[in-house]
């Protein structure tokens, strides 16, 4: 702890203790980093930002966590064990909470293996694919990342995240680039709007050559090619046609193990955009 950060911290709980008077109950004697109504101002967005990406970014590294494994995925998707009376369509899909569970605590055995520090599940830390990753993670006996983002309705974290590595975020951007700042492989199971918004963006980082490549995995091959087709934006000339090799198909656990450990171009980097 810095003498800077005591400073502040004292100057923070003795300002609490001084006299009530017209002038120190007025708004501009607040002292401005303790000042919540200064803080969330539209004039003060930047400085918000800021912070977001500072915290986690500090805390993770502090954590020691170097590495991830992010794995997108919906928050209405249904454990087996709660899949009865669902929408058939979400039920039928609660095959792949299983194969996110089983992933997840296959990639925490292996990190473990290696310290525990790379490798590491990340999830929006909500439910549904988001709970299955955290909970095969805690079961494998590992850590696991929670990123979880204020909405209109009430969202609770799912209470297999590792607390001291679940966090919350207002901006929708600092929270995407929290998943991708450590990412060596992105996992996506069947989600919705976020979901889609997820993927499409690594894709297009990987695509520009704005992030390394790394595996993309995407589980359920007839789920993803009976909502996008691939090869339409290829004949449209809207992509290449390599840039189909960008991601694949994997239905199980073992088989996205398999592909993570065979995976071609991995660590091909953008040459000449300065920067990170």
């Amino acid at each position: 702890m810095t003498a800077d950060h005591r400073t502040a911290r004292l100057d923070a709980l003795t300002a609490k203790g001084i006299p009530h008077t017209p002038q120190t109950v007025a708004p501009s004697y607040a002292l401005a980093f303790t000042d919540g109504d200064f803080l969330t101002r539209r004039e003060t967005r930047s400085v918000r930002l800021q912070l977001e990406l500072m915290k986690a970014d500090l805390l993770l590294a502090e954590a020691g966590i170097e590495t991830t494994i992010v794995m997108f995925g919906g928050a209405r998707v249904p454990a087996p064990e709660a899949s009865e009376g669902a929408k058939p369509g979400l039920a039928a899909l609660s095959v792949f909470y299983e194969e996110a569970r089983i992933f997840a605590a296959l990639m925490t055995e292996r990190s473990l293996r290696n310290g525990g520090n790379r490798g590491v599940i990340v999830t929006g830390g909500g439910p549904g694919v988001m709970e299955a990753g955290s909970r095969g993670a805690e079961e494998a006996g590992g850590r696991s990342v929670g990123l979880n983002i204020v909405l209109p309705h009430e969202q609770a974290p799912n209470p297999y995240v590792t607390p001291g590595l679940c966090f919350n975020f207002h901006y929708f951007a600092i929270r995407k680039m929290h998943f991708l700042m450590r990412a060596e492989s992105i996992c996506v199971f069947p989600g919705g709007f976020g979901t889609l918004d997820e993927l499409f963006e690594a894709l297009t980082l990987i695509q520009t050559g704005r992030m390394e490549r790394m595996p993309v995995l995407l589980f359920g091959r007839a789920f993803w090619e009976g909502i996008v087709n691939w090869q339409a934006l290829v004949d449209a000339g809207t992509i290449a046609a390599e840039d189909l090799d960008l991601f694949r198909f994997v239905e199980t656990a073992d088989e996205a193990v398999a592909a993570i450990d065979n995976w071609d171009g991995k660590g091909t980097k953008r040459q000449n955009i300065p920067g990170i």
